[in-house]
């Protein structure tokens, strides 16, 4: 089975299974990882934004348009950033290492 790795706010890292098919936004609540994700996963919202590790970033799908405009509402927005709702683990991510802003913006609220 897949693994990925989160590097959390306060700078420790939790390496988890990560099955093939579930996000990254679904495979952080399974592992008790604190990531909101406001709109459950309906890209509504931008409060399961993840920093990609530059090495993984350019082997993902790119983000479509959609996601692009929530990435814009990210508190912490960087170059690899991405949404975790959108990211569909497959077996080609094992080892895939992500990690979590100091802080959210939740629009939702």
């Amino acid at each position: 089975m897949p693994s990925m790795t989160f590097i959390l706010a306060d700078g420790s890292r939790k390496t988890v299974d990560a099955p093939a098919g579930l996000s990254v936004l679904e495979i952080a609540h399974k592992h008790g990882v604190d990531i909101e994700g406001a709109c459950e996963g309906s890209l509504a919202c931008s409060t399961c934004h993840v920093v990609i590790d530059p090495a993984w970033y350019g082997k993902l799908p790119a983000a479509k348009a959609d996601e692009e405009d929530m990435l814009d509402l990210a508190f912490g927005l960087t170059k690899t950033s991405r949404l975790g709702c959108q990211l569909l683990m497959t077996e080609a991510l094992d080892g895939l290492t992500v990690s979590l802003p100091s802080g959210t913006r939740n629009m939702m609220g």
